[in-house]
């Protein structure tokens, strides 16, 4: 079984969400769908199941490795690198 690597360098405590939702979907005038918070520095990004998958994108310009899911109600974390659930 696959494991992550990453969980251990991320900062504890995890970093404030920059903000209440997607800004780059406010930007584009977009819905989100499901959002996700950056465990490294707290960008709030959507899911892949919206149309710019704004979370992935943030991944590929950062490089920032895990992100949990910032819906209520649910708790859970991937990692985009080793491409497991943390």
């Amino acid at each position: 079984m696959k494991q992550c690597t990453h969980v251990e360098a991320l900062p504890h405590p995890e970093p404030v969400p920059l903000g209440e939702t997607c800004p780059e979907c406010l930007r584009d005038g977009t819905d989100p769908v499901q959002l996700r918070l950056c465990l490294t520095c707290g960008h709030v990004g959507c899911c892949d199941s919206s149309p710019n998958r704004h979370a992935t994108e943030h991944h590929k310009e950062t490089g920032h490795p895990v992100m949990r899911t910032h819906e209520p109600g649910e708790d859970w974390r991937w990692c985009f690198v080793d491409h497991v659930l943390v």
